[in-house]
Protein backbone atom coordinates (compact mmCIF):
# COMPACT_ATOMS: atom_id res chain seq x y z
CA UNK A 1 0.00 0.00 0.00
CA UNK A 2 2.89 2.49 1.00
CA UNK A 3 4.73 1.44 -2.50
CA UNK A 4 1.22 2.25 -4.47
CA UNK A 5 1.19 5.41 -2.49
CA UNK A 6 4.71 6.88 -3.11
CA UNK A 7 4.10 5.75 -6.69
CA UNK A 8 0.54 7.75 -7.07
CA UNK A 9 2.63 11.06 -5.86
CA UNK A 10 5.56 10.57 -7.87
CA UNK A 11 3.10 10.48 -11.04
CA UNK A 12 1.28 13.15 -9.61
CA UNK A 13 4.19 15.56 -9.66
CA UNK A 14 5.08 14.35 -13.19
CA UNK A 15 1.56 15.25 -14.17
CA UNK A 16 1.96 18.82 -13.01
CA UNK A 17 4.74 19.83 -14.11
CA UNK A 18 4.39 17.90 -17.57
CA UNK A 19 1.29 18.87 -17.73
CA UNK A 20 2.06 22.59 -16.76
CA UNK A 21 4.62 22.75 -19.40
CA UNK A 22 2.50 21.81 -22.00
CA UNK A 23 0.17 23.97 -20.86
CA UNK A 24 2.39 26.81 -20.78
CA UNK A 25 3.91 26.43 -24.32
CA UNK A 26 1.41 25.40 -26.38
CA UNK A 27 -1.24 27.25 -24.89
CA UNK A 28 -1.14 30.09 -22.55
CA UNK A 29 2.66 31.56 -24.56
CA UNK A 30 0.06 31.72 -28.42
CA UNK A 31 -2.78 33.52 -26.43
CA UNK A 32 -0.32 36.43 -24.43
CA UNK A 33 1.40 36.93 -27.89
CA UNK A 34 -1.16 39.08 -29.02
CA UNK A 35 -0.58 41.70 -26.01
CA UNK A 36 1.68 44.45 -25.73
CA UNK A 37 5.31 43.64 -24.30
CA UNK A 38 4.95 45.48 -20.71
CA UNK A 39 1.34 43.30 -20.51
CA UNK A 40 2.14 40.33 -21.52
CA UNK A 41 5.82 40.58 -19.67
CA UNK A 42 4.26 41.11 -16.62
CA UNK A 43 1.27 38.67 -17.19
CA UNK A 44 4.41 36.03 -18.02
CA UNK A 45 6.69 36.62 -14.71
CA UNK A 46 3.75 36.67 -12.59
CA UNK A 47 2.00 32.94 -14.13
CA UNK A 48 5.67 31.47 -14.25
CA UNK A 49 6.22 32.68 -10.65
CA UNK A 50 3.30 30.85 -9.72
CA UNK A 51 4.15 27.81 -11.99
CA UNK A 52 8.28 27.43 -10.83
CA UNK A 53 6.81 28.05 -7.25
CA UNK A 54 4.52 24.84 -7.66
CA UNK A 55 6.76 23.05 -9.77
CA UNK A 56 10.02 23.16 -7.25
CA UNK A 57 7.89 21.14 -4.99
CA UNK A 58 6.18 18.42 -7.82
CA UNK A 59 10.18 18.02 -8.55
CA UNK A 60 11.51 17.71 -5.38
CA UNK A 61 8.49 15.07 -4.65
CA UNK A 62 9.27 13.21 -7.77
CA UNK A 63 12.98 13.03 -6.95
CA UNK A 64 12.07 11.72 -3.75
CA UNK A 65 9.35 9.41 -4.34
CA UNK A 66 11.92 8.07 -6.99
CA UNK A 67 14.82 7.31 -4.57
CA UNK A 68 12.71 6.22 -2.35
CA UNK A 69 10.73 3.85 -4.70
CA UNK A 70 13.98 2.28 -5.88
CA UNK A 71 15.66 2.08 -2.48
CA UNK A 72 12.70 0.11 -1.36
CA UNK A 73 12.84 -2.28 -4.13
CA UNK A 74 17.14 -2.73 -3.76
CA UNK A 75 16.06 -3.41 -0.01
CA UNK A 76 13.52 -6.34 -0.75
CA UNK A 77 16.12 -7.50 -3.03
CA UNK A 78 18.60 -7.86 -0.77
CA UNK A 79 15.82 -9.19 2.40
CA UNK A 80 15.12 -11.83 -0.54
CA UNK A 81 19.39 -12.23 -1.10
CA UNK A 82 18.96 -11.56 -4.84
CA UNK A 83 21.31 -8.93 -6.26
CA UNK A 84 19.58 -5.96 -7.07
CA UNK A 85 20.14 -4.47 -10.72
CA UNK A 86 17.99 -1.61 -11.38
CA UNK A 87 16.15 -2.25 -15.19
CA UNK A 88 17.67 -0.06 -17.86
CA UNK A 89 14.00 1.76 -18.23
CA UNK A 90 14.53 3.00 -14.34
CA UNK A 91 18.49 4.09 -15.30
CA UNK A 92 16.61 6.19 -18.04
CA UNK A 93 14.15 7.77 -16.08
CA UNK A 94 16.58 8.50 -13.32
CA UNK A 95 18.92 10.24 -15.37
CA UNK A 96 16.39 12.08 -17.19
CA UNK A 97 14.85 13.26 -13.86
CA UNK A 98 17.99 14.66 -12.55
CA UNK A 99 18.99 16.47 -15.81
CA UNK A 100 15.24 18.09 -16.09
CA UNK A 101 15.45 19.42 -12.29
CA UNK A 102 18.90 20.52 -12.93
CA UNK A 103 17.71 22.50 -15.93
CA UNK A 104 14.30 23.70 -13.95
CA UNK A 105 16.67 25.11 -10.89
CA UNK A 106 18.71 26.85 -13.62
CA UNK A 107 15.33 28.09 -14.92
CA UNK A 108 14.11 29.25 -11.72
CA UNK A 109 16.79 30.38 -9.79
CA UNK A 110 19.33 32.41 -12.68
CA UNK A 111 16.70 33.30 -15.44
CA UNK A 112 13.64 33.83 -13.40
CA UNK A 113 14.98 36.36 -11.34
CA UNK A 114 16.66 38.32 -14.59
CA UNK A 115 12.70 38.23 -15.84
CA UNK A 116 11.63 39.70 -12.88
CA UNK A 117 14.17 42.26 -12.08
CA UNK A 118 13.85 43.35 -15.92
CA UNK A 119 9.69 43.99 -16.05
CA UNK A 120 10.47 45.42 -12.82
CA UNK A 121 12.35 47.88 -14.03
CA UNK A 122 10.40 48.48 -17.22
CA UNK A 123 13.20 46.90 -19.08
CA UNK A 124 11.79 45.31 -21.97
CA UNK A 125 13.99 44.36 -24.49
CA UNK A 126 15.92 42.03 -21.49
CA UNK A 127 12.95 40.51 -20.32
CA UNK A 128 11.93 39.81 -23.58
CA UNK A 129 15.40 37.64 -23.65
CA UNK A 130 15.10 36.37 -20.38
CA UNK A 131 11.35 34.78 -21.77
CA UNK A 132 12.87 33.90 -24.56
CA UNK A 133 15.75 32.11 -22.83
CA UNK A 134 13.13 30.39 -19.88
CA UNK A 135 10.80 29.25 -23.08
CA UNK A 136 14.18 27.88 -24.59
CA UNK A 137 14.60 25.70 -21.60
CA UNK A 138 11.26 24.72 -20.92
CA UNK A 139 11.48 22.98 -24.77
CA UNK A 140 14.35 21.18 -23.33
CA UNK A 141 12.68 19.82 -20.26
CA UNK A 142 9.41 19.33 -22.05
CA UNK A 143 11.53 17.10 -24.63
CA UNK A 144 13.40 15.00 -21.52
CA UNK A 145 9.69 14.82 -19.82
CA UNK A 146 7.80 13.45 -22.71
CA UNK A 147 10.88 10.75 -23.37
CA UNK A 148 10.86 9.77 -19.30
CA UNK A 149 6.79 9.71 -19.83
CA UNK A 150 7.70 7.24 -22.91
CA UNK A 151 10.42 4.84 -20.81
CA UNK A 152 7.51 4.70 -18.26
CA UNK A 153 4.97 3.07 -20.10
CA UNK A 154 7.48 1.28 -22.12
CA UNK A 155 8.20 -0.87 -18.69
Amino acid sequence: MFYAALKTLHVLSIIVWVGGMVFAHFYLRPSVAMLEPPVRLRLMADVLGRFFRDVLGAALIAVATGIWMIGRTARAASEAGVVFQMPVGWHIMSATGVLMLLIFLGIRFRLYPKLVNAVSSADYEVAGRALASIRGWVSVNLVLGVVTVIVALAL
